[in-house]
Formats: structure tokens, C-alpha cells, sequence
């Protein structure tokens, strides 16, 4: 089976392109902007005909799109998220290679929903930020384009590789920096937001598996379990051996307290405000995965402590 792969060289890619090359009947070709990639290739500003005459050199019959951006303006996040997959379907369109397309969503695509609900996806999506928007729009593309297509949601993404700059990555770099110190107190903010967390590894397992079936539409992958921050934290605590305390900040008066995931000065152990998690989806997100385990065959393995002692291990040796 060949498959193109877009995005290896970013956060869940990595890991994509590790299954992928563990099956000895894929052949994989990564598509990219890097100079590592066996085809430079950039979606935001390349043609739809330029692509599809890779298509038609290649004739893969898979292309998985692992590419898109998790920060920047509206205008940024658009080229990245839509335009770029608009230009994969269109080349797909026009292509001859017949090739399935496998997209990576995202669980902010719904929303904010009710605390206590599990998010099916036959779920009315209401992004509440530009970044949701942009991958709902995403979404709406491969839907509509025909494509025999599949869209994967991926909830929290976690585990090795977690970039520094994510709220869990910031949780474990902010603890590193105490443990540094000899600060026996960690101040924090934002944790009392809860998010259905997911093994990267688990992820890659997913898009192997939607690789090989039939399934179309929009399949949720996470773990099926919501987790309080400050939950995590107190296990990042326990695999790192931080003795000290954790002291929430949340509901303090005041001017804008530092929050999990987003920036704050190098002297600070607080963590920065205004909205604790950054990814427009409110307190509540957990994801219901039948659809996963029924059309897929797929189900979560790796815990979340697991998880955790890898972001821990990165974090604890960076200098």
C-alpha cells in the first residue's frame, strides 16, 4: 500500500509516520515544507495542479494530512487549515490516483458542551475560537468534496514530543523550573478545566487503522474520559517527584492571573488568564468513541500516567 503522508515532521505526524513504517506492506512518501521531507511541497501557497501531478507520479492509495497550525491570527490559521485542505481535495479531485483521504481534525471543531456529557459526532459543532473554526471549515471541505474521505477528531493529543508551548507542556515546565529552584510552592491557574486526554501513540493507531477500513465520515478518537488538570498535575507531581504543594489561583481577585497555556515571564512558577485552556472549548470536553471502536476496531491503550512520565522525561531534560 502506498501512502503519502502530509505533516511527518509535526507534532502527531512524527508518530503517524513511525506506525506507518512499522507495517511492512505500507510504502510511505512524506510530503512537506521541511527539508527532510521526500517531497517539499507547501500547502498553504502551493496549486492544486501542481499537487495533482505528484498524485499522478506517486498514484498512492492513501494520502493521510497531518498538517495544519494550532497557533497564530485568523488569517494564518485559515491558510494553514483550510486553504491547505481544499488544495488536497481539489488535486485529489483531479487526480486519477483514486487514492482514500485520511484527515486529522480536532475535538475543538464542537465546541464547549455540557459537563458531564460525552460529544458524539453527530454533535452540533460550535467552535469557540478561530482555531476550531478554521478545522471545522477543514472538515466541511472533505465532507463535501466526494472523496472517499474520513475525518479523525482528535481530542488533547499527549504523550512524548508534547510541545513545550501546549497547557500540558507548560504544566511540566513550569514544575521542572520549581523543582530547579527548591520552590516548594507551585502556583497555578486554569486547572480546573477538564479534557478528554489521548496517547499520540494512540493516535497514530487510529490513522494506521483508518488507513486499512472502509469507514467515512468523522470518527472521534480520544479516550473517553474527562481529566481535570489539576488532576494531571498531581500526577505529573507524583512521576516527578515534586514534593511540593499546588496552590490553585483560580477564582483570585485580582489583575489576570497566569493560566496553562499561554505565556508568562521567566521569574514566574504561576501559570497566565484570561482563558485557562486555549482551545475555545470551555470547562467540559470528553469525547464518546464507539464509532472508533465499531467502524475502526480501535481502542485507547495507553493511560494516561503513562503519558505523563514521557512529557515529564522531555521536560526534565531540557536545559
Amino acid at each position: 500500500m502506498r501512502v503519502l503522508l502530509i505533516g511527518a515532521n509535526g507534532y502527531l505526524g512524527r508518530f503517524v509516520a513511525d506506525r506507518l513504517l512499522a507495517d511492512p506492506a505500507v510504502q510511505l512518501t512524506a510530503l512537506g515544507r521541511g527539508d527532510d521531507a521526500d517531497v517539499r511541497f507547501d500547502l498553504a501557497s502551493g496549486s492544486p495542479g501542481a499537487l495533482t501531478r505528484f498524485l499522478d507520479a506517486v498514484h498512492p492509495g492513501v494520502v493521510v494530512n497531518c498538517a495544519g497550525a494550532t497557533r497564530g491570527g485568523a488569517r494564518e490559521l485559515t491558510r494553514h487549515n483550510t486553504v491547505a485542505v481544499a488544495t488536497v481535495c481539489e488535486a485529489l479531485r483531479r487526480s486519477g490516483c483514486g487514492a482514500r483521504l485520511v484527515q486529522i481534525g480536532c475535538g475543538a471543531e464542537y465546541g464547549p458542551s455540557q459537563p458531564g456529557s460525552s460529544t458524539a459526532e453527530d454533535a452540533v459543532p460550535r467552535p469557540g475560537g478561530p482555531y476550531g473554526v478554521s478545522k471545522l471549515a477543514a472538515t466541511e471541505l472533505v465532507l463535501g468534496s466526494g472523496l472517499d474521505a474520513v475525518v479523525l477528531r482528535v481530542f488533547s493529543p499527549c504523550g512524548p514530543g508534547t510541545p513545550a508551548g501546549s497547557p500540558l507542556g507548560r504544566l511540566a515546565e513550569a514544575m521542572r523550573r520549581a523543582m530547579q529552584s527548591g520552590d516548594g510552592d507551585l502556583k497555578l491557574a486554569g486547572l480546573g478545566v477538564q479534557r478528554d486526554f489521548i496517547d499520540v501513540r494512540d493516535v497514530a493507531r487510529a490513522v494506521h487503522a483508518a488507513s486499512l477500513s472502509a469507514a467515512q465520515g468523522v470518527i472521534n478518537i480520544g479516550s473517553g474520559r474527562a481529566v481535570r488538570l489539576r488532576d494531571a498535575a498531581s500526577v505529573l507531581a507524583r512521576v516527578a517527584g515534586y514534593g511540593g504543594a499546588l496552590h490553585e489561583l483560580d477564582g483570585v481577585p485580582g489583575p489576570a492571573r497566569p493560566s496553562i497555556g499561554h505565556p508568562r515571564s521567566e521569574t514566574e512558577h504561576t501559570a497566565p488568564a484570561a482563558y485557562p485552556y486555549p482551545d475555545g472549548c470551555g470547562s467540559w470536553q470528553q469525547a464518546d468513541v464507539r464509532t472508533a471502536r465499531d467502524r475502526l476496531g480501535w481502542r485507547p491503550r495507553i493511560n494516561l500516567e503513562e503519558s505523563l512520565a514521557d512529557i515529564w522525561m522531555e521536560a526534565a531534560c531540557r536545559i
